[in-house]
């Protein structure tokens, strides 16, 4: 028999002086017109993808039922159990008070960051869907409307010899080509065959030429054909992502992402001041309050958050609308399923400075079939106009992909 999460004891989230609870706070849950809704239960699944997504659903009284996404991986979903039984009896539509009340329910399980917050987020996915079909409204119209009827998607792209330029560059004109991508993006914290130390951070002058033969490959292959990113995943040290960002600087580079480590954003800020190599970051702070140091220190050119991650969709939005204060566009990071995806695309509809969200499962061939609808179409999301997020789980695929030894969530 497994641990009951929803038991385990915490003073902090039994006393509270910032309980947000409908009880605490006196909000009627009576709304009239058919919003008279109790949230029941709040499950998960795991499905085994390219990575392990937690999706999560929030049951209700009346039978409706709203589908989320965590951002992948261990954690998420104890978690989401833990906060069940503090969403149990509250009307769903209260979606913002209702994510603070977990924030401050569970500030001593740390919810100011990392896999809390992440927890969270995929209970506030699941809330804007619950809503939007209350509401009988899609999701960005809960978000204050849209600017854009479509979002443009950018692919992640791999190949087996990801080293070699030669490689990247053919992947780079199939994906065009074939499969119709207008934005990729590549690694480039791969190995080069020149390196003499994995552990200190440093890039040593072959491997920045190694790098920038990548980049030079891709680039003069999609040629104005397609905007092309490359992506660091907070490897090097801040000297030697000054050199890699300069050495860069002669192509034609959408991007280049998480060249240093997050934690430290004075170098962050230097790193991106060097350059006129544009700068992405954002995935691996949380919520406003990680991203306002990056925008207002003008540390980033990009920032990128990763919606169900960093605080939700809510969330996410407002981080846009910070960003936008300092003409910031945003590009979302984004490697989850297609319902992480819809939900991304519903905020990047919603907000005015979107660029592209992120695709990263083009390998995956059944990445499609987790959802009964189409969701992204040559290279673009189009919004759908369905209550909610406009995807509905094919449970049969979602049982057929879980993660050995997961449970399925109930039905709707």
């Amino acid at each position: 028999m497994g641990v009951d999460y929803t038991q385990l004891r915490d003073p902090n989230a039994e006393y509270t002086m910032r309980d947000l609870s409908a009880e605490t706070m006196n909000v009627t849950r009576e709304r009239g017109a058919g919003r008279d809704i109790e949230i029941t239960d709040v499950q998960t699944t795991m499905v085994d993808g390219n990575f392990p997504w937690t999706l999560v659903r929030v049951y209700t009284d009346a039978g409706i039922v709203g589908t989320g996404e965590a951002y992948w991986g261990a954690g998420a979903p104890e978690l989401i159990e833990r906060m069940a039984p503090f969403l149990r009896g509250e009307n769903p539509l209260d979606i913002d008070r209702l994510t603070e009340h977990l924030v401050q329910k569970m500030s001593g399980e740390g919810s100011i960051g990392g896999v809390t917050v992440t927890a969270i987020s995929g209970i506030e996915v699941a809330l804007h869907d619950l809503a939007g079909k209350i509401l009988e409204l899609p999701a960005y119209q809960l978000l204050g409307g849209k600017y854009r009827d479509k979002v443009r998607v950018y692919c992640d792209c791999h190949t087996e010899e990801e080293a070699d330029p030669i490689a990247c560059a053919d992947e780079a004109e199939r994906v065009v080509e074939d499969l119709g991508y207008d934005a990729l993006k590549f690694d480039l914290d791969v190995p080069s065959g020149h390196e003499k130390d994995r552990a200190n951070r440093h890039l040593r002058a072959p491997e920045i030429e190694h790098k920038a033969s990548i980049v030079e490959a891709v680039t003069e292959q999609v040629g104005s054909r397609a905007d092309v990113a490359f992506d660091c995943h907070w490897t090097f040290s801040g000297g030697s992502a000054k050199r890699l960002a300069e050495r860069l600087e002669e192509y034609d580079v959408w991007w280049l992402e998480d060249p240093v480590p997050p934690e430290n954003h004075d170098v962050q800020r230097e790193v991106t001041q060097s350059t006129t190599t544009p700068i992405t970051v954002g995935e691996n702070v949380y919520r406003t309050h990680g991203q306002r140091r990056l925008l207002e220190e003008q540390a980033v050119d990009i920032i990128a958050p990763d919606m169900p991650k960093v605080g939700g969709m809510r969330e996410t939005a407002k981080i846009a609308d910070l960003a936008d204060l300092y003409y910031v566009p945003v590009a979302m990071h984004n490697v989850g399923s297609p319902v992480a995806t819809m939900g991304s695309a519903h905020v990047g509809a919603a907000v005015s400075n979107t660029l592209a969200v992120e695709y990263h499962s083009y390998e995956l061939g059944w990445w499609a079939d987790l959802v009964e609808e189409d969701v992204i179409e040559d290279g673009y999301i189009e919004i759908p106009e369905q209550p909610g997020l406009g995807v509905t789980l094919d449970m049969d695929a979602v049982a057929e992909h879980m993660v050995e030894g997961e449970d399925l969530f109930d039905d709707a």
